[in-house]
């Protein structure tokens, strides 16, 4: 071009240029007027009203792409129609100046191959997608092979013109020029990102089969007819390959007649496959089309090129490692014989989807992972896009690990592309809607910038450049405005995709799935019944029809459940109950099924659904109460959620309960429902082995404390509002026994006393009105029926007994207790402990009513013979011979022997040994034990005795799912539940028994010699 003497660059102020991004900007004017191209968009020569300087700013480096366009310019036959056509053609504007300013690898391309430029401004050629087809015709045309013509092996006859450094370069040349109209499609955002790695991947195979038609132009005379079939592993063969990338490929080899000599067929392929290696790879003026790496064949490197597919199916079957069959899941064949391709891939698919059945399978693949990881070099961690933490092989290594456990049953999420796998993975329900859709869309997001950043100079590259230059080319390559706003959404989607890379690679389900046979994951009902009848359902008819109704249809809510169940009955399986597991699970189901969250919970929570399981079969008296509030299955995803909560934060949501409710009935409701989310927390955590004895005693007593609390203060409310003025009283509850100790159990009653104390000036008669009236309510309200264990307040140990006043002020207990009260009373009152209502009262109440009477100075002979009076007394009249050695709580050796020894050492030592002061059982012996008052090994037997009977009644309770102190008989379904959920072997449930009666027996004779003995354990 010629220099004008008077330059538009000179006559023109070049601020613009700087603010719209340029560097150099006195340069750019000057290359601009030389190229004859506005400025600005006022020039009236631009009919678009944008000018090109404008649209060259907006590209990802607008001083390389102005650069470059220069000398395409320069070296164009017809620099005037490539002017002309850049201002007024708007498709090849924008495409042309994309990939300019994009890629200084196909600005080089376009400089050395000039004319280049036209296929870009063909609308129809550079903005439809080319078919594998087509692009395999354009690539055979390029080296003179017939497209239609298939590859004459047997003959020897070439496809190709020759296999000439030109016809080498020829079909780099074209595959370059596809490149470039992809990437200018890519570039102005009109095709999607899986589609261009699916376009790049049938750009390959296309490179490929030409490579094969070239090699076959030279194959030497001689070797013998053969059939070779080349197989895309990896990314091209899941149709995602990347701008630069090896392609992964095996070989497979067979001959031309079936009959024929295996082994000079081979012989042939291998020549074949070596010489497609060496086209594919050589470079040139053009670069290189692509490394083929055949390393992911059977023993790798030091293994043989080319095998037959049946040297291929002894290696699988019998040597290849857990890797090798994730890397045949996206076999494919691309190039060579398809017909021997597929029949190949065919061979093997049994292979790979039986692969999850391997011992460690699943460990072994999560074990690769953290390989794969640790061996990102330290420096570049932050910025790697494939390998590092959040990047593209957390997403592809958690799909097809799902794909791999799961698509063995299920053929529908086999898809060899991450995109499709991860598409049907959350259809199918394996996979939540929004991580699904989130993954999806990360992924997306990294494979975007990985093309970018590869176009930059077409090298094979997945590092974020570091500050600079390229890190702010490669952001608005992107579409950012800046570093920063790129740096920023890197730092979103990195931690997304690991999160979700966690939550599925790792899900604990996985690794249970993998493990059950093949038979057991695909069953019809006939096989499910006999599947179930080995499992130990007791009702096999009844059981498959649970599990048709919980799977039948096509919804998402069947699709999850037919992945969860194949797990969950051999879980159920392995309980106390399998066949009420399965049917509190479709309760469970049916009450929660249309939730969201529930089947979410289920698959994605740890191991919630193995959880789920245990309770469920284990323990009808939580499975009764999850049916009622199923919501609380929450808890069973978090062991800090299964800890039980104190009494504050129990009376705090009970709290918020009786402001929002409207009438008492609702208040007491509400308490229920929040006292029934308790138990079901403590009763799994029990189940689940979370809690021993003391703390589920010690967490039942808050519960029921709290619950008691609540119920107070509605009932005063109610009493206040029916005589329609402030209660001129306060009141207490005082619990006793074993509330009052601290060791509540499922069905324990909840023995109390009310205390009063009216306000100065009050009339007593009035006042102890109200107050019988508070007590009573208080009782009724809780008393109400309804679907749980209810909380029954037994006031039956207040003074006079049930002929008593329900309350009574704090002045008549005291004087009571101290002219009236007899010896049961007193002993009684060892476990009272303030637990309702006015704190102040109820302190008042230990201090000047219960503990003169409990700690008493002395207590003699005469009132020692009245204890164990009462105690000879309560175990004739209230044990039935028949089940005298099976009751728990009053039977030889029972419980109340324990108590009733340890009692009585605090009624005759508490006053002197203050350290006796205590309500509960076990730290009143344990004071005993170290005050002298009882031998240690004594000691020992109480406590081993008392803990393991307490253990039984509860799961008792638990497992029956109605309070009882009778141990199981022998020989029955109920004790080797119980037995079950104690943990003794499945087949020894009697050892529950001989173990529960030879404690007994030991208590019995300790409780004899120390209860009986004169000297009452004096020292």
């Amino acid at each position: 071009m010629t220099s004008d003497p008077d330059p538009l660059w000179a006559r023109r102020p070049v601020a613009r240029l700087a603010r719209l991004g340029f560097a150099d900007t006195d340069d750019v004017a000057r290359v601009l007027t030389e190229l004859g191209l506005p400025l600005d968009a006022d020039d009236a020569s631009d009919p678009d009203g944008v000018a090109v300087v404008d649209l060259l700013a907006g590209t990802a480096n607008p001083n390389l792409a102005l650069n470059t366009l220069a000398r395409l310019a320069a070296r164009c036959s017809h620099a005037g129609d490539l002017m002309s056509a850049l201002r007024f053609h708007t498709g090849l504007r924008g495409r042309l100046l994309a990939v300019l300013g994009a890629s200084s690898a196909l600005g080089e391309h376009l400089a050395v191959h000039a004319d280049d430029w036209q296929l870009l401004a063909d609308d129809a050629l550079a903005t439809a997608r080319p078919s594998a087809y087509g692009l395999r015709r354009r690539l055979l045309d390029a080296v003179g092979a017939d497209p239609d013509q298939p590859l004459p092996w047997g003959t020897g006859g070439a496809r190709a013109v020759d296999n000439s450094v030109e016809t080498h370069e020829a079909l780099r040349v074209a595959y370059r020029r596809q490149l470039m109209l992809l990437a200018a499609r890519d570039l102005t955002d009109s095709v999607a990102v899986d589609d261009a790695a699916a376009e790049l991947s049938d750009l390959a195979a296309a490179a490929l089969e030409a490579g094969l038609a070239m090699a076959a132009a030279g194959l030497p005379a001689g070797l013998a007819p053969a059939r070779l079939a080349v197989i895309a592993m990896g990314k091209c063969g899941g149709h995602e390959l990347n701008y630069v990338s090896d392609v992964d490929v095996v070989f497979v080899g067979a001959p031309l007649d079936p009959n024929g000599d295996e082994a000079a067929a081979v012989q042939t392929c291998t020549w074949l496959a070596e010489e497609l290696i060496r086209v594919c790879g050589q470079p040139g003026p053009s670069g290189v089309l692509f490394p083929v790496d055949a390393g992911l064949r059977p023993e790798g490197r030091a293994g043989p090129l080319v095998r037959t597919i049946a040297s291929h199916r002894a290696y699988y079957r019998r040597w290849a490692h857990t890797w090798e069959f994730q890397a045949l899941l996206k076999a494919r064949p691309v190039a060579g014989d398809l017909q021997l391709g597929q029949a190949f891939v065919d061979d093997v698919a049994p292979l790979v989807w039986s692969a999850s059945e391997r011992e460690r399978f699943v460990s072994e693949v999560q074990a690769m992972r953290r390989r794969v990881e640790a061996s990102v070099a330290v420096k570049d961690a932050d910025r790697q896009l494939k390998l590092g933490r959040g990047g593209l092989r957390d997403v592809e290594f958690a799909v097809q690990l799902l794909q791999l456990v799961h698509g063995r049953a299920d053929p529908r999420v086999r898809s060899s592309t991450t995109l499709s796998a991860l598409h049907d993975l959350r259809e199918y329900g394996y996979v939540g809607r929004a991580d699904g859709d989130q993954l999806a869309e990360s992924y997306r997001w990294l494979r975007r910038v990985e093309h970018r950043l590869q176009l930059q100079r077409l090298r094979r590259t997945h590092t974020i450049p570091p500050e600079g230059p390229d890190r702010r080319w490669l952001a608005r390559a992107c579409g950012y405005v800046d570093v920063e706003a790129f740096d920023q959404a890197r730092d979103a989607v990195s931690a997304d995709v690991r999160r979700l890379h966690e939550k599925l690679f790792y899900r604990p389900l996985l690794e249970v799935v993998a493990r059950l046979p093949s038979a057991t994951v695909r069953m019809s009902p006939e096989q499910a019944q006999d599947r179930l009848q080995l499992l130990g359902f007791s009702d096999p008819d009844r059981a498959v029809e649970h599990l048709v109704a919980l799977t039948k249809g096509v919804s998402r809510r069947a699709e999850i459940q037919r992945a969860l169940l194949p797990v969950m009955l051999s879980w159920f399986a392995a309980g106390g109950d399998p066949d009420g597991g399965l049917l509190a699970f479709r309760q469970v189901s049916d009450a929660l099924g249309e939730t969201p969250w529930y089947l979410r919970f289920l698959r994605d929570e740890g191991m919630v659904a193995q959880r789920l399981a245990k309770l469920l079969a284990d323990s009808r008296y939580a499975s009764d109460l999850l049916t009622r509030a199923p919501a609380a299955m929450r808890l069973l995803a978090d062991d800090e959620q299964l800890a039980p909560r104190t009494r504050d934060e129990v009376a705090e949501e009970t709290g918020y309960a009786i402001e929002r409710s409207a009438s008492p009935e609702e208040a007491i409701a509400a308490i229920q429902a929040a006292r029934r989310h308790e138990l079901f927390r403590i009763s799994a955590a029990d189940v689940l082995g979370k809690l021993d004895i003391v703390a589920v005693g010690n967490a039942l007593s808050e519960v029921s404390a709290a619950t008691i609390d609540a119920a107070l203060e509605v009932a005063s409310r109610l009493v206040a509002q029916q005589t329609g003025q402030d209660l001129p009283f306060r009141v207490a509850v005082i619990a006793l026994g074993r509330l009052g100790g601290r060791e509540s159990s499922y069905g324990s009653d909840a023995d109390v006393v009310f205390v009063h104390d009216p306000d100065p000036g009050a009339d007593d008669d009035a006042v102890a009105e109200l107050a019988r009236r508070v007590a009573f309510e208080t009782k009724r309200l809780l008393a109400q029926p309804g679907p749980d264990i209810p909380l029954t307040l037994d006031p039956g140990l207040r003074p006079e007994g049930r002929q008593g006043s329900l309350s009574r002020s704090l002045d008549a207990y005291r004087a009571y207790y101290a002219r009236w009260s007899s010896v049961w009373e007193a002993h009684a009152l060892l476990r009272a402990v303030p637990i309702a209502g006015d704190a102040d009262l109820g302190q008042r109440f230990i201090r000047d009513v219960a503990d003169p009477a409990r700690y008493p100075v002395t207590f003699g002979p005469d009132q020692v013979r009245e204890v164990r009076r009462l105690k000879a007394r309560m175990e004739s009249e209230r044990v039935s011979l028949a089940r005298r050695y099976r009751d728990i709580k009053l039977g030889p050796g029972g419980l109340s022997d324990v108590e009733w020894t340890v009692q009585l050492l605090q009624l005759r030592h508490a006053h002197d040994v203050r350290a006796l002061r205590v309500t509960g059982t076990l730290p009143a012996l344990a004071v005993a034990t170290t005050e002298g008052l009882i031998e240690p090994a004594d000691a020992e037997i109480l406590q081993r005795g008392w803990t393991l009977l307490s253990r039984v009644r509860n799961a008792v309770t638990l497992v029956t799912g109605k309070p009882s102190d009778l141990a199981p008989a022998g020989a029955t379904r109920s004790l080797a539940a119980v037995a079950h959920l104690l943990g003794y072997p499945p087949d020894e449930p009697a050892s529950l028994l001989e173990d529960l009666l030879g404690r007994a027996r030991r208590s019995r004779a300790v409780m004899e010699r120390l209860f009986y003995d004169d000297a009452g354990g004096q020292p």
